[in-house]
């Protein structure tokens, strides 16, 4: 039996299985979260050991951006940084 203010059985079923899945994905989130922090700090940790080992970790982080890139996109960026050097005397 429903009273004023009370949506139903339907409408409270919809509700709960609302919740539901309101609720698995929002764990599912957070568990990425969780990983994500996990990862980030095993990358600083990465990129502590090589500037230990005597590498250049801004250098480093250029050269993995670049990596990251197309070689096209990479040889126009270069293309045009040497343009610019030139340009300013360098």
């Amino acid at each position: 039996m429903t009273g004023p203010g009370d949506p139903g059985p339907e409408a409270r079923q919809w509700g709960n299985i609302a919740a539901d899945r309101l609720r698995s994905i929002t764990e599912r989130i957070e568990r990425l979260e969780e990983e994500r922090k996990a990862l980030a700090g095993d990358i600083k940790d990465i990129y502590t050991e090589a500037k230990s080992a005597g590498f250049d970790v801004k250098v480093l982080r250029q050269l993995i951006r670049i990596r990251k890139q197309e070689p096209a996109e990479v040889e126009e960026q270069e293309t045009l940084l040497d343009v610019y050097r030139r340009a300013l005397g360098m």
